[in-house]
C-alpha cells in the first residue's frame, strides 16, 4: 500500500511529491538504500535527489531501483530523478562524468540535472556562457534530461542573478524557518514558474529533529520540525528534502503528505510564540537580518554570523550554531570564509545598523560562545 500524495509542478518537468528523498545519509549499503526507497514509495514520495559527490549514493540507488522493480513491482519510471554536476571542467570531462552517473543509476536518462553549487559568480558564468553551456545544451538535445536547474550556497545577489538569467527551470535553496532570508528569492523563482526545493529543512534548518526545550515549549502542540515544514509549505515551496537514513525519518512526511498551504490558527500561534520567545531572549541585541551593515571592509559575513547567534540564544539551538560556525573558513566556497575573530573593530558598520547594535561587540561575543573544534562536512 502507498500513500496517495499530491504531486506538484516542478519547473517544466515531471510533477514531484511534497517531500523529496535526499540520498546523502543512506550510504551504508545498497540494502539500506533499498529499504529507504521502499519506505519513500510507501510515504508517497516519488522524487529522488542525488549527486556523484554523495559517495556511493548513485550506485546504491541504481541497485535499489532494480531490486524494487524485480521484487516489489515498483517500476523505475514512477520515480523522478534529480542528479547534479559540479560547475567545473570541459565538455569531454562533463560528458564522461554524466554518462558514469547514468551507468551507476542503471538508467538511460534522468528527469532533472542541477548545477551543484552556483556559489561564486564564475560558476554562473561557466553555466550560461562557458564550458557548462555546451554540455547542458548537449544533454538537453540528446533528451538525456528534461530540464536544468541549480543549487546554491552563495550570496543573495548571486542566487537572484541565477534566477534572473532565465537559464534554469528549478532551484535548490536553503529555505528554513530559522533563516527566512531567501524566501523572497524562492517566491521570485516560483513566479517565474521554476520549481523550488528546500535544502535540508531538518538538519541545515537548525537540527530541528533535536530541538531545544525552548523550541519544544514554544511550538507546542506541534513538534518544531513539523511547524518548520508547515511554514515552508505555506510559503509555496514546491518540495522539501528529507535526508533519511531510517524508516522512522518518514513519519512527518507521511503525516503531511497532502498538507495544504494555508496555516491553521494553531500553527500561526505556534509560529508567533517561537518568534516572541526568540525576541524575549535576545532583547535589544537581536540582529534583524536586514543586511544594511554590508559590505564589511574585512569581508566578514556579519548577518550570517549574527544569525547563528540569534539561533543559539533565541532558539536554544547552540549545538547547531556551533557546528555551522566552526565550518567557517573550512568548507571552500560552500560556506563563509571569515569568522568573527577577523573583525578589526573599524566600526564601519555601526552607523549603518538601523537597530543601533554594537556589532563588533556582538561579533566578539558570538566567537567566544560558538568557536570550537570543527566537524567534518558530511560529504567531503
Amino acid at each position: 500500500m502507498t500513500i496517495n500524495s499530491q504531486k506538484r509542478s516542478f519547473g517544466k518537468g515531471a510533477k514531484v511529491s511534497l517531500f523529496t528523498l535526499g540520498t546523502m545519509r543512506a550510504l551504508e549499503s545498497s540494502e539500506q538504500m533499498y529499504q529507504i526507497l521502499k519506505q519513500s514509495n510507501f510515504a508517497g514520495i516519488n522524487h529522488i535527489e542525488t549527486a556523484p559527490s554523495y559517495g556511493n549514493a548513485e550506485k546504491f540507488i541504481g541497485q535499489a531501483l532494480n531490486k524494487l522493480e524485480k521484487i516489489d513491482g515498483i517500476k523505475k519510471d514512477k520515480w523522478v530523478i534529480t542528479s547534479k554536476i559540479l560547475p567545473e571542467g570541459n565538455f569531454r570531462y562533463l560528458k564522461r562524468k554524466f554518462l558514469d552517473s547514468l551507468k551507476d543509476l542503471n538508467l538511460k536518462r534522468i528527469n532533472n540535472l542541477a548545477i551543484h553549487g552556483i556559489n561564486l559568480h564564475k560558476h554562473l558564468e561557466w553555466s550560461i556562457n562557458g564550458d557548462g553551456k555546451e554540455f547542458l545544451n548537449w544533454v538537453l538535445n540528446k533528451k538525456l534530461v528534461q530540464q536544468i536547474g541549480f543549487s546554491s550556497h552563495g550570496s543573495y545577489q548571486l542566487i537572484d542573478a541565477s534566477i534572473e538569467s532565465n537559464a534554469f527551470n528549478f532551484c535548490n535553496l536553503h529555505l528554513h524557518l530559522l533563516d527566512q532570508s531567501k524566501i523572497p528569492l524562492a517566491k521570485k523563482a516560483l513566479k517565474k514558474e521554476m520549481g523550488v526545493l528546500a535544502i535540508s529543512p531538518a538538519d541545515k534548518g537548525g537540527k530541528l529533529y533535536a530541538p531545544s526545550d525552548i523550541l519544544l515549549e514554544a511550538s507546542a502542540p506541534f513538534h518544531p520540525l513539523e511547524i518548520a515544514y508547515r511554514f515552508l509549505i505555506s510559503q509555496g515551496v514546491t518540495t522539501l528534502s528529507i535526508g533519511a537514513s531510517k524508516v522512522q525519518d518518514f513519519n512527518l512526511a507521511i503525516k503531511l503528505a497532502n498538507s495544504q498551504s494555508k496555516l491553521t490558527t494553531s500553527e500561526l500561534k505556534a509560529l508567533e510564540r517561537i518568534e516572541k520567545e526568540s525576541d524575549k531572549r535576545l532583547g535589544a541585541n537581536k540582529c534583524g537580518q536586514c543586511r544594511a551593515c554590508l559590505p564589511c571592509p574585512s569581508l566578514i559575513p556579519i548577518p550570517e554570523l549574527l544569525r547563528l547567534r540569534n539561533i543559539a540564544i533565541g532558539n536554544g539551538q547552540k549545538e547547531f550554531a556551533k557546528e555551522r560556525y566552526n565550518l567557517v573558513g573550512r568548507a571552500g566556497h560552500w560556506w563563509e570564509s571569515k569568522n568573527a575573530s577577523d573583525c578589526r573593530n573599524c566600526n564601519f558598520c555601526l552607523p549603518k545598523c538601523p537597530n543601533k547594535l554594537n556589532i563588533p561587540k556582538l561579533l566578539g561575543e558570538t566567537h567566544d560562545m560558538l568557536f570550537d573544534k570543527p566537524n567534518r562536512r558530511l560529504w567531503d
